[in-house]
């Protein structure tokens, strides 16, 4: 039986030397969340909707849009958001909610957005709705969107 005793120790001493996992911080992920989706909203008003949807997509991103349309992949949403309506539109949102795993690997956020959009004769138009946007940290760190 004493070689029972040393079992305890032995267990101690490689449970002391195991690596130690960063904690992580739920509200400075959240934020990163919240700075990713303000960033995004700033290239949409400065440099347009198709650059800020393609900057901020995953490489296999989706995005889901009238009549239930899926369009796959960064280079097919920068070019859906190329489209004359989308040359002229502008968008605006902020989430009302942001969520990230408990791992820090995943977020949604959601909350309203309004479109706005002038026809040739000058009237505006405003379509107002809800988003909801799936980020995933990529392996640099940043925060890209699979799903919106």
């Amino acid at each position: 039986m004493p070689k029972l005793t040393f079992l305890p120790i032995f267990l101690l001493l490689f449970l002391a030397c195991e690596p130690q996992k960063e904690l992580l911080d739920p509200a400075k992920l959240k934020q990163e969340i919240v700075d990713a989706e303000a960033a995004f909203a700033k290239i949409a008003a400065d440099k347009g909707i198709a650059e800020a949807f393609y900057t901020f997509a995953a490489e296999d991103a989706v995005i889901k849009r009238q009549n239930d349309s899926l369009i796959m992949g960064r280079d097919a949403i920068r070019q859906y958001y190329s489209a004359p309506f989308y040359q002229s539109a502008k968008v605006d949102w902020k989430p009302d909610y942001v969520r990230v795993s408990f791992h820090g690997d995943l977020a949604y956020t959601y909350g309203k957005f309004t479109w706005t959009s002038q026809d040739s004769t000058g009237k505006v138009n405003e379509i107002k709705g809800i988003f909801h946007t799936v980020w995933q940290r990529q392996a640099d760190g940043t925060w890209k969107y699979v799903w919106d």
